[in-house]
């Protein structure tokens, strides 16, 4: 039987652009914060998953996934780990899962990507080597990668992430009915409209 993919959720930015008192993954959103209520619907998906944070932030994770699957990495910015950034954090997550059968990569503030959006993502890399959900044409996420790309996802640095992977390998857009894979919550606007469309039962804020 084949491995399944596993879903790397990043939740170790620091969210500069959310001006709030605490970092916008800790905000509340309904009953949880931002980041519990994405890892919520990465674990419903009963794959793997591999949340990769901060300290600040590692109690909220725990809460949601086991310890060991809580990856935790110093601030970016801290002295001593100026290669610390997005394409760390994929590398770190996708080598603390090395077996799976390719990676789905997820930011934290992404709280109203449906588990059902996941799951499909995670089926097509069986077809192809780098997936990506769309909605209406536009590229969201997450972004799936299979398992020959390995070694080239666990060799990112930095804040590069892995759009030169995107770039290089054909990548296959899964056209879904599900705004939330195009809804991140970047700034207190972000959140608020979000709360709103939580509260009165939307998928997505209005503005899209």
């Amino acid at each position: 039987m084949n491995a399944q993919p596993a879903v790397i959720v990043l939740a170790a930015g620091r969210g500069s652009r959310f001006l709030g008192a605490d970092h916008k993954l800790a905000q509340r959103l309904g009953s949880a914060t931002v980041l519990a209520t994405t890892l919520r619907h990465a674990v419903a998906t009963q794959l793997p998953v591999i949340a990769v944070t901060t300290e600040a932030l590692a109690e909220v994770a725990r809460r949601s996934v086991a310890a060991r699957d809580v990856i935790v990495l110093p601030e970016v910015g801290a002295p001593g780990h100026e290669g610390l950034g997005m394409g760390y954090s994929i590398a770190t997550g996708v080598s603390a899962c090395p077996d799976a059968g390719g990676w789905l990569v997820l930011p934290g503030d992404m709280p109203m990507v449906r588990t059902s959006t996941l799951l499909e993502v995670a089926r097509e890399l069986a077809h192809h080597a780098v997936v990506f959900a769309q909605h209406k044409g536009m590229r969201g996420h997450p972004v799936g990668f299979s398992a020959e790309l390995y070694s080239e996802l666990a060799g990112l640095r930095g804040d590069e992430g892995a759009r030169r992977l995107v770039a290089r390998y054909p990548a296959v857009g899964i056209e879904v009915d599900d705004p939330g894979v195009l809804i991140d919550v970047d700034t207190e606007a972000d959140l608020d409209a979000v709360r709103l469309a939580q509260q009165r039962g939307e998928e997505a804020p209005q503005r899209l």
